[in-house]
């Protein structure tokens, strides 16, 4: 049977803490909210920003679009270049290519972001597909974005698919799908997160990625 992976990209394929924070940080202070710690703010790094804005710091559905708004100022412009590829990651997608593996991104990250992101730091090629949320906030849950990459690079559900994140969130969106998944390390979500969210296979590097 063909193979399918779907990627997370922020705290999977990319580090983005330096945009993420300080775009959040940026949004907050129009809240009259200012956090000093880097580490209180690296929570939003993975899960939709609404929810986020929504549990962490209580805002109502009027404010969650003002901070969204806020936040896509400073991002858009500065903060989606302040990220970085994490080291061995081209090497393990030429690897998966090379072996017929088919690739798709699945994100919660608006679909223009990651892109824009990936056409940047120059690995979008090695995707057939890549999406995200949308601007608007639908197609927001982890499951509406996964099941909507799996229709549309592979309709038939023909191919062997296995969603890979470090997160809770794709785990459970995986799982939702009726697809493997595999937790990994390296991102923002601890081992604990993605035992307790019951991911298939839990791995530490990249080595351990390509070799599965």
């Amino acid at each position: 049977m063909d193979r399918l992976c779907l990627f997370d990209l922020d705290g999977t394929l990319t580090d983005p803490k330096e945009g993420i924070v300080m775009s959040v940080r940026y949004a907050l202070t129009s809240f009259g909210i200012h956090e000093n710690e880097d580490e209180k703010l690296f929570r939003f790094i993975g899960p939709p920003l609404r929810d986020s804005f929504r549990e962490f710091y209580g805002f109502n559905e009027t404010e969650v679009e003002r901070a969204i708004t806020k936040y896509r100022e400073y991002y858009s412009e500065t903060g989606i270049y302040e990220c970085t590829v994490y080291e061995g990651i081209i090497e393990m997608l030429e690897c998966l290519q090379n072996k017929s593996i088919s690739m798709a991104i699945a994100t919660s990250k608006p679909t223009v972001y990651a892109k824009q992101i990936a056409r940047h730091f120059n690995f979008d090629h090695y995707f057939e597909f890549i999406a995200g949320s949308e601007l608007d906030g639908t197609r927001s849950r982890k499951s509406e974005v996964i099941n909507y990459v799996l229709d549309k690079v592979d309709p038939g559900r023909q191919k062997q698919a296995v969603m890979i994140g470090d997160r809770k969130h794709d785990v459970i969106g995986g799982k939702e799908c009726g697809i493997e998944t595999i937790g990994v390390t390296w991102g923002y979500g601890s081992r604990e997160e993605l035992d307790e969210a019951r991911a298939g296979k839990i791995i530490d590097s990249l080595y351990e990625l390509s070799s599965i």
